[in-house]
C-alpha cells in the first residue's frame, strides 16, 4: 500500500475515534468520498493497525445504532424551520 494512503487511513481513523465522528463527517473533512472513507476505516485500517481498527469499529457501530435517532431529529428540524418560514 502506498505511503500516502496509509497516512490518510490513520488520520481518518484518529479523527473518527477522537471526535466520535461519522464516516460522512470524516469524508467531508478529508475531501474524499464516503465510500473511500468507509473502505479506509473497515478494510485498509485492519491491515495497518488492528487495535485502532477495533476502536473505529466501536465508534461506527455506535453511530449505526443511533442513526435512526439522528434522522428523526433532522426531519424534526426541517419541519420546524419550514413552519417558521411559512408564517412570514
Amino acid at each position: 500500500m502506498k505511503e500516502y494512503i496509509e497516512k490518510r487511513v490513520i488520520d481518518i481513523a484518529q479523527f473518527i475515534v477522537d471526535e466520535k465522528a461519522t464516516v460522512r463527517q470524516a469524508a467531508r473533512k478529508f475531501g474524499i468520498s464516503k465510500s473511500t472513507a468507509h473502505k479506509d476505516c473497515v478494510d485498509r485500517l485492519n491491515a495497518i493497525n488492528p487495535s485502532l481498527a477495533t476502536q473505529v469499529r466501536n465508534v461506527l457501530n455506535t453511530n449505526k445504532s443511533e442513526r435512526h435517532i439522528r434522522g428523526g431529529l433532522a426531519t424534526r428540524e426541517k419541519y420546524l424551520h419550514s413552519k417558521e418560514e411559512s408564517y412570514y
